[in-house]
């Protein structure tokens, strides 16, 4: 019964609105009996779903804003005002009506997530027949077939054709990209033109895709302190309007004010404002391909003042490439270079993977090579046993630990190529130096306008740590006009770092891979992400993931946290005054009941409204990081 009365109210709020006006109605035509009739079932009817709700809190011992209207409304009946009853009630029912509606649009941008998801798949049998199934039956290694405009329904990876890929679902970018062989895809992504068949690698819940819709849905129903303070605040201020009321019936021995009175202070305003703003500010983020995990750390995120970034990947393109391969010793390149590629084979460092990469580009087959033993060595390269050769490749520091001699011609040729903005991976076979491989890698495009636009938007300090050498960090540094930065750093060095600038009192947000960077993203007040589909490591530790690894997506991630904590301010301002001016209102005989609630349920869409503005907010580079990013490069020039 309960159920089936929720399930109808706004059928009931429309019965109550009809007799409203059928009561207006023979109350002009002087029928008075059937007038006060119409009005006091209008609000018996209108009353019933408040009414619910007010027991319904009343069993779990706290004191509603449904309990107070019910106590208001018999207390309106008592005294005979069956207009105010009866519009009191309506009123509500209506403006919670509205209110739904409105806050549905707030979460427009999850809905529309939601919308994306894929429903089908067509499986591609062995014996090359195809068959339409559900989502759900998709299961891991199936074969999938993606015909032209079709929803890519799995992450997988291409083993066929080639296609244009709109992956705005996942990354935010409307731009759509070229993939091929061996190419990732996710669920969510649109095959604009093409065709492709690809191996499903993660289905159901286990895609990109659904763990995106995931944590928008959790981020938007967490609370931010201020949410928490208010929800505390409400528990104290809600009964202690009905005490006041009560104090102001015994004062002026007056029903009726005392009524208005406990209708008036409803702090309904208040205690939507916030969350609303918190809903639509996560919403704007998914829908640009930021991830922003809840109102606390949206709110923490405004008030960061130090941006701490890693290099590579980071602030560069993390897409490097070879540029030189010199030999000091009797050994041919070609043969260096097969050696190393295998070793690198078990390192998932940028670099490595680049040599990994140069080589295959060669038509080498490194399956040719025979691995016997390797471990990485965290912030300084490898050790590697291949063909019965010891390899090592790595930074200085690693030839330094292993004792391997580097003849001043090498070390000096080392320092000039990374002056010149390449990381020198020093190479040698069986304890002998015998090349240097260099390696560059690209500032990102948007790097510095967005640094600027941060900077213009209360960034106070930009530091970059990076494991790379001291050359290669200063050249970076110096091209995007970074504050500080400290190279050669080993992992736990850069957390050491993140809790220096803490201590110093700093609100520090820092941004890496998601992978070697994990340990300082997890010690920083806010850790960031930037990985291109969102690895899982990144998803699961950092504070805010950055769907297409653009540094664009990083300043607006950081100026909607402040517009949004921003526009929650301003919802409580406005909560606060109109009930402020009601009041006085009340008190001073100028605010009626029926008037009072109209006003009430007013600045309750308001506050919504006025939320549902961060659902279109843009960046707004402006001038200001523009020019801010020109007068970097003219001082480079100059």
């Amino acid at each position: 019964m309960l159920n089936h009365i929720k399930r109808h109210t706004n059928h009931i709020t429309l019965i109550a609105g009809i007799l409203i006006g059928l009561g207006f109605i023979t109350k002009f035509m002087k029928y008075t009996e059937w007038s006060n009739g119409l009005l006091i079932a209008a609000t018996v009817i209108a009353v019933v779903p408040i009414a619910i709700k007010a027991w319904q809190s009343i069993r779990l011992r706290t004191f509603s804003i449904e309990l107070l209207v019910t106590i208001a409304v018999i207390g309106a009946l008592y005294i005979q005002e069956y207009v105010e009853s009866s519009v009191v009630t309506f009123l509500f029912l209506f403006g919670a009506y509205l209110e739904n509606r409105t806050l549905q649009k707030t979460r427009s941008s999850l809905k529309e997530l939601v919308d994306m998801a894929p429903q089908e798949a067509i499986l591609l049998h062995k014996d090359g027949n195809r068959e339409n199934i559900s989502i759900d039956d998709v299961k891991l290694g199936d074969r999938i077939v993606v015909l032209p405009g079709g929803k890519i329904p799995v992450d997988g990876v291409i083993v066929k054709g080639q296609g244009s890929i709109n992956e705005a679902a996942i990354t935010g970018e409307s731009v759509p990209v070229n993939k091929s062989n061996d190419g990732h895809v996710f669920s969510g992504s649109i095959l604009d033109t093409g065709y492709i068949e690809i191996v499903a690698e993660k289905v159901g819940d286990d895609t990109t895709f659904a763990k995106i819709i995931e944590l928008v849905e959790e981020a938007q129903d967490s609370k931010s302190k201020t949410e928490r303070f208010l929800d505390r605040f409400s528990n104290y201020y809600t009964p202690g309007v009905t005490v006041l009321s009560i104090l102001v019936y015994i004062i002026t021995r007056d029903l009726h004010l005392a009524i208005t009175f406990l209708v008036i202070a409803c702090p309904g305003a208040l205690v939507i404002g916030a969350p609303v703003s918190n809903v639509a500010g996560i919403g704007n983020g998914a829908k640009n391909g930021v991830l922003i995990k809840g109102g606390e750390i949206m709110e923490t995120f405004a008030k960061v003042d130090t941006l701490i970034f890693d290099k590579t990947g980071t602030l560069t393109k993390g897409k490097p490439e070879v540029t030189d391969f010199y030999t000091f010793g009797s050994m041919k390149s070609n043969d260096i270079l097969g050696l190393v590629a295998k070793a690198e084979t078990i390192s998932e460092h940028h670099l490595g993977q680049t040599i990994v990469k140069d080589a295959k580009n060669k038509g080498f087959d490194l399956n040719m090579y025979q691995l016997t033993d390797g471990e990485a060595i965290k912030g300084k390269g490898l050790t590697a046993t291949v063909d019965g050769q010891m390899i090592l490749a790595g930074n200085r520091k690693l030839m330094d630990d292993k004792r391997v001699h580097v003849e001043p011609k090498a070390a000096q040729y080392a320092v000039n190529r990374e002056k010149a903005g390449n990381t020198a991976i020093f190479i040698a076979i069986n304890g002998k130096l015998e090349a240097i491989i260099s390696i560059a890698d690209q500032i990102r495009d948007d790097a510095q306008e967005a640094l600027a636009h941060m900077r213009a938007n209360g960034i106070k300090r930009i530091i970059m740590l990076t494991g790379d050498n001291r050359h290669t960090a200063e050249s970076v540094a110096t091209q995007l006009g970074i504050d500080q930065f400290y190279a050669e750093l080993l992992p736990n060095e850069k957390v050491d770092y993140v809790r220096k600038f803490k201590e110093e009192g700093a609100i520090v947000a820092m941004a890496g891979d998601g992978v070697n960077d994990a340990p300082a993203i997890a010690t920083a007040d806010i850790g960031i992400a930037m990985g291109e589909g969102g690895t899982d490591v990144s998803m699961e530790t950092a504070d805010v993931v950055l769907m297409a690894d653009k540094l664009s997506q990083y300043a607006h991630a950081h100026a909607l946290s402040k517009s949004t904590i921003r526009n929650m301010r301003q919802n409580i301002i406005i909560a606060l005054a109109v009930v402020v001016i009601l009041l006085i209102g009340v008190l001073g005989g100028k605010v009626h009941l029926a008037s009072g609630m109209f006003i009430h349920e007013g600045s309750v869409l308001v506050v919504i409204l006025n939320a549902m503005r961060l659902i279109k907010f843009k960046t707004k580079a402006g001038q200001n990081a523009k020019k801010a990013a020109e007068q970097i490069k003219e001082s480079l020039a100059a």
